[in-house]
């Protein structure tokens, strides 16, 4: 029997207008002392200086409460300073992690001395990666095979983690291991640990990418010993936590305005005729559309529920938008894809050559494809 998805109609309420000028104001400061240049796919760009500006102006930890750091403020309010920031090709790689999902899990779910790190994640200078992927596993994250022992005082961490943005750059990563032997649910026997990145028995090996930038890390784990402080929940609460956790990284407005760098400038050397009104048209409604859904996944996690469905929705809708923009700009502006170029042709190219991963990163499209089929009752 199928089922029906739907996703609550949300307006913005008028205090995020406020919010909305002041980090107008942030960014525009930003960029007139050289802090960044606007680039597409701002996200996956490491900039620590602007991850530092964003700290002291109060833009991270804006949830939390204000004994750990935090500014008390709502999902909504956090939701209008990341579109802006996001849409203004803002460099927010170096804390991205850490304020978007891993320090949330903390706060929920780690001990007193893992919550000691939060006022350092809010300060914007402690970064963190995510140890999910893994070589022979990918999406499937039943079958990861990191393997974590007990020992005294805490566990032993080996295996290798593929696919970590910035591990090269992070202080900390929260690894997904199996904890226990594997039953017939492989579900179960996963636990979550905090490992620190510059640590013995850690090894970060570079990945360069397709644009030849180093942005991807693999991560071996050899006997890396984690103290029970580190452990995120309790053992055997890894598969909850982490799904749990996806709902995050998986609906916020970074699934659809990484290429937005690219949009507006091609907004701007379009010609003035019909065919590329229609164009743009289009793109602007899909835009639109795609940050509905996406505030309303932040309404329902801001009421407590866990949309975990409604946020794979909202990544792989958002996917397909992003991989198709640079086509269809170039349909309407006949511009070559240079990245030693300047404006238009340099983000054309910055575009296609990280097109490719956006169906990639927080989940295949096979794989979330298959999770809305079964949502729905089609499996």
């Amino acid at each position: 029997m199928s089922a029906t998805i739907t996703f609550p109609a949300v307006s913005l309420p008028p205090q995020t207008e406020e919010v909305r000028r002041d980090v107008r104001a942030f960014l525009q400061t930003c960029r007139d002392d050289g802090v960044f240049t606007p680039s597409g796919n701002s996200w996956a760009i490491f900039n620590a200086e602007f991850s530092r500006r964003c700290g002291a102006a109060g833009f991270l930890g804006m949830t939390w409460p204000n004994e750990v750091g935090g500014h008390e403020r709502s999902m909504l309010e956090r939701y209008v300073v990341i579109e802006e920031m996001l849409a203004a090709g803002a460099p927010v790689g170096a804390h991205w992690v850490a304020d978007r999902q891993s320090g949330p899990q903390i706060l929920r779910h780690g001990s007193d001395a893992a919550k000691a790190l939060l006022p350092k994640i809010a300060a914007g200078e402690c970064y963190f990666s995510i140890g999910m992927s893994e070589p022979d596993a990918g999406s499937d994250l039943a079958a990861v095979r990191t393997k974590a022992t007990r020992v005294e005082g805490g566990w032993q961490i080996t295996g290798t983690k593929i696919w970590t943005t910035f591990a090269h750059h992070s202080h900390y990563i929260i690894v997904l291991a199996r904890s226990a032997p594997q039953t017939d649910n492989r579900r179960e026997g996963f636990t979550q640990f905090i490992c620190d990145l510059s640590a013995p028995g850690v090894t970060v090996r570079p990945i360069v990418n397709l644009a030849g930038t180093h942005e991807f890390n693999e991560v071996v784990f050899d006997a890396h010993f984690v103290s029970d402080d580190f452990v995120v929940g309790a053992p055997g609460q890894g598969w909850d936590l982490v799904t749990g956790e996806l709902a995050f990284e998986r609906s916020g407005p970074d699934r659809f305005l990484s290429a937005h760098t690219l949009v507006e400038m091609a907004v701007e050397a379009a010609d003035d005729d019909d065919r590329s009104a229609e164009i743009i048209g289009g793109l602007v409604a899909r835009l639109a559309n795609l940050r509905q859904m996406s505030v309303s996944v932040a309404s329902m996690l801001e009421a407590g529920q866990s949309p975990m469905l409604e946020a794979v929705i909202v990544k792989d809708l958002g996917a397909v938008f992003e991989q198709e923009v640079p086509d269809t700009v170039r349909s309407m502006i006949d511009v070559a894809p240079q990245m030693g170029g300047e404006g238009l042709a340099r983000e054309m190219a910055h575009s296609v050559l990280h097109a490719p991963s956006f169906s990639i990163r927080g989940g295949t499209r096979e794989i979330l494809r298959g999770m809305i089929a079964r949502g729905v009752g089609l499996r």
